[in-house]
C-alpha cells in the first residue's frame, strides 16, 4: 500500500494530510481535492477576508436578516447549540472582546476596565437570531461580529473527511498545524493513529504530556500561549473568557478527543475557558469524549517549560507526562 504525505497554507496555519491507497495518482487528486474544499472553506469564513460570507454578515446583518447557505446556516446553529450547552464559555462573538484586548493582528495590550465592559455587551449567542425556514442571519446589535475562528478548523477538517469518505478513503490522519487533528481508520501497521500532546510552552523533542490513540476520531487542542503578553507580572493569552471579559484563568492547554473535529475544535477552546471544573460538565456533553486540562499552580502563569503543570482528566488514565 502506498502513502501519500501534502501539506497546505489555509486559516493561518499549515494543513498536513497523510492517506493511503493503491495508486499515488488518485491519492494525488484526492489530496488536492481536499485542500480545494478547505480554501473554499476559508473564504466562506474568514473574519479577516472582506469578501467572506462571515464579513457581510458582519457587515450587514445589523441593518436586515442575511440569506446565507444552508451549510453555513447549519454550522452557525451548531456553533448557537455549543455555546447555549457551555454556559457562553464556547462564543463565536467574542470578537469585540478579543479587538478590545489588543489581540486582533496584534500581540494583546492591558484595556480599561470600561473597555472591558462596553465590549462585553456586543458579545453573546443571544444577539444572532436564526431563521431556519428562510436560512436568514441577523444581529441584534450595531457591533456584534462572529468569529469562527475556534470552530472553523475543525468544522473544514470534519467537511475534508467526508470527501475523504467519498473517494473511499480507508485510511488518512489530517491535521490543521496543532489546532485539529481527524484520525480516519488506522495505518497499516497499527491498530490506531499515536498523537503526542505537547507540554505547554515547550518545543524540546521527547516531551509531552501524553499520546493520545485515536481510530475514526478527532483530537483538538487549546492553548493561551500563541499570543500572550505581560502586564505587572501578570501573563495575559489570547483565549478570552466571554463570560468575564478577561483572557481564560490557571489552565495553559485542554484537549479532547470526540467523533465529531467541529466539537472538538469548539469544546477544547470551551474546556480552556472552563478549566479542570469543566471536564465533567464537557463529558456529560459528549460520552464519547476523553479529556485533559493542564494547569499551573504559579499565579503568574509562568512561561518556564520545566514549571510544575498539574494535569487532570476525563475518559482517560491519569496522564504521566513524558520528559518531565
Amino acid at each position: 500500500m502506498l502513502s501519500l504525505k501534502s501539506s497546505h497554507y489555509a486559516m493561518a496555519t499549515e494543513f498536513e494530510l497523510l492517506i493511503y491507497g493503491e495508486r499515488e495518482t488518485y491519492l494525488q487528486s484526492v489530496s488536492e481535492a481536499v485542500f480545494e474544499e478547505i480554501s473554499r472553506l476559508e473564504a466562506q469564513l474568514s473574519f479577516y477576508n472582506p469578501d467572506s460570507d462571515i464579513s457581510d454578515l458582519n457587515r450587514h446583518a445589523a441593518s436586515a436578516p442575511v440569506t446565507v447557505e444552508p451549510r453555513l446556516f447549519h454550522l452557525l446553529r451548531k456553533a448557537k447549540e455549543l455555546s447555549e450547552a457551555t454556559g457562553g464559555a464556547f462564543d463565536p462573538t467574542v470578537a469585540p472582546l478579543m479587538r478590545c484586548w489588543g489581540f486582533v493582528g496584534a500581540s494583546g495590550s492591558m484595556p480599561t476596565a470600561e473597555a472591558i465592559e462596553e465590549a462585553r455587551r456586543l458579545v453573546g449567542m443571544h444577539h444572532v437570531h436564526l431563521d431556519a425556514g428562510a436560512y436568514t442571519v441577523a444581529l441584534d446589535t450595531e457591533g456584534v461580529q462572529l468569529d469562527l475562528g475556534a470552530i472553523g478548523k475543525g468544522y473544514a477538517i470534519e467537511c475534508a473527511v467526508e470527501l475523504l469518505l467519498e473517494y473511499e478513503i480507508e485510511a488518512a490522519l489530517l491535521h490543521g498545524g496543532t489546532s485539529t487533528a481527524y484520525a480516519l481508520g488506522h495505518p497499516p501497521d497499527a491498530d490506531a493513529w499515536t498523537i503526542a500532546i505537547q507540554r505547554p510552552f515547550d518545543s524540546t523533542a521527547g516531551r509531552y504530556l501524553t499520546q493520545m490513540s485515536l481510530r475514526d476520531e478527532a483530537l483538538s487542542v487549546s492553548a493561551p500561549h500563541g499570543k500572550w503578553f505581560a502586564s505587572e507580572g501578570r501573563r495575559y493569552g489570547h483565549v478570552i473568557d466571554p463570560r468575564t471579559g478577561y483572557p481564560a484563568g490557571s489552565a495553559l492547554l485542554a484537549a479532547l478527543v470526540t467523533a465529531s473535529a467541529t466539537k472538538s475544535d469548539a469544546l477544547s477552546t470551551a474546556l480552556l475557558t472552563l478549566g479542570p471544573e469543566g471536564l465533567a460538565q464537557i463529558g456529560n456533553l459528549l460520552p464519547d469524549a476523553r479529556a485533559l486540562v493542564a494547569t499551573s499552580p504559579q499565579s503568574d502563569h509562568s512561561l518556564d517549560p520545566t514549571a510544575e503543570i498539574c494535569v487532570s482528566t476525563w475518559g482517560i488514565p491519569e496522564v504521566a507526562q513524558r520528559g518531565s
